[in-house]
């Protein structure tokens, strides 16, 4: 299966892809811009591109967004990929989800592939998560199952995203893997 992906480049240049994968855009690094907010900008450009302009669509369903509350004009979902942190209000932007702000898009498009890995749990307050793990590159992608309270019609969120680096998290997640196949 072949996604086209438009450049996030504004020069029409084409993006390499990551370590050979010509699907997974390169790193998207802070050092390639003059400060932290034109660095913010290029991350919400490829944002923009990848979920509001164009709707990544998950095993037949369109994805939704998560747009309140925003913050900066922004919304909650990119917030949620690009920073960490237990308490909504305090979550600070990490580098390595900041880097790959392009990488949700191109895991959830190219979903079927056998290099990633696809499960559902259910998370706290009977919340349903879709995770997408593609483990090669150590990176998890989060989707939130939803239903409509008033059609019943169901719809998924893209959730949040982050780099898997520990290995107790990888053991946990290859075990949760292993235990819905």
């Amino acid at each position: 299966m072949r996604v086209k992906r438009s450049s996030m480049y504004s020069d029409g240049n084409q993006v390499m892809g990551y370590n050979g994968i010509d699907w997974l855009p390169e790193l998207l690094l802070e050092t390639n811009f003059n400060n932290w907010d034109e660095y913010l900008e290029a991350m919400y450009k490829v944002f923009l591109n990848d979920f509001v302009d164009s709707k990544p669509v998950f095993r037949g369903i369109t994805l939704g967004l998560k747009r309140y509350p925003l913050k900066d004009n922004k919304e909650a979902t990119f917030w949620h990929l690009i920073t960490q942190g237990d308490v909504e209000s305090q979550r600070k932007p990490n580098p390595e989800r900041c880097e790959r702000i392009g990488w949700s898009r191109p895991i959830i498009d190219y979903n079927s592939l056998p290099v990633i890995k696809i499960w559902e749990n259910i998370r706290r307050r009977n919340e349903k998560r879709i995770l997408l793990w593609f483990e090669n590159v150590e990176y998890l992608v989060v989707l939130a199952k939803r239903k409509d309270k008033k059609t019943g019609r169901e719809y998924i969120l893209p959730w949040t995203a982050y780099p898997v680096r520990k290995p107790h998290m990888k053991m946990k997640l290859q075990k949760e893997y292993e235990s819905s196949t």
